[in-house]
């Protein structure tokens, strides 16, 4: 399941993060990278101890707290603190799958159930660097506003097209599901979403809206890994 998620960041909060992240000091994004991604990996990285990527790396998480879609399609159980990349003109990244556990400062293990993409370049700045999925509907390309974000399993085998013009900056990170597989997550999302539609129509104390309710927490009582 790929889901955008909308306006995360607003227009004030994205200008603000590429001030900071422009000031700030760029590595070689490989030091992330699995001894197999590193072959394909071409881009820069803010490093993952740098104390403003950490503070920035809040504020995403603080409003991704906030957001209902991404709450509803992720189910999170843990985030790995946002990371910062930038793809210059002539970089990309080949074809992989992320490593499925990362370790989170202190040690903390994190089971990698979804990718996410927090774009902080306007997709008119630069050409190329599409984000490009492969998924059981075939090959889906990304290039979303600043300050939108997609959320997609972690197990897809995925790519950024080269750089051709401009440069362009993301956040990106990984989630741990409460509900590890990709199709009952899904499920529970479009659930989620009729439930929202049925309460307008018929209001909270209908019988249908309560039984829709109902079976959404029983499956997720049942799915969900605590």
């Amino acid at each position: 399941m790929l889901v955008r998620v909308q306006e995360v960041l607003t227009p004030l909060q994205v200008e603000a993060f590429r001030a900071a992240l422009g000031a700030g000091g760029w590595v070689d994004g490989r030091v992330t990278a699995g001894a197999q991604s590193a072959l394909a990996k071409r881009n820069l990285q803010v490093p993952e101890d740098d104390p403003m990527a950490r503070e920035l790396g809040q504020t995403v998480l603080t409003a991704l707290g906030r957001n209902e879609t991404f709450v509803s399609a992720a189910l999170p159980f843990r985030v790995f603190p946002p990371l910062f990349n930038r793809y210059d003109e002539g970089m990309g990244f080949g074809a992989h799958v992320d490593n499925s556990i990362r370790f989170a400062p202190g040690g903390l293990r994190v089971r990698t159930d979804l990718s996410c993409t927090l774009f902080l370049t306007p997709p008119e700045d630069y050409d190329g660097g599409e984000l490009v999925i492969e998924d059981s509907y075939g090959e889906q390309s990304v290039k979303f506003d600043a300050g939108d974000m997609v959320l997609y399993p972690a197990s897809s085998l995925h790519r950024v097209n080269p750089i051709t013009r401009g440069s362009r900056w993301a956040s990106f990170f990984w989630v741990q599901s409460m509900v590890k597989d990709d199709g009952q997550r899904a499920l529970l999302h479009r659930m989620d979403n009729a439930i929202r539609e049925t309460r307008l129509a018929l209001g909270d104390e209908h019988s249908a809206v309560l039984g829709l309710t109902a079976t959404y927490h029983n499956l997720l009582r049942m799915w969900a890994e605590v």
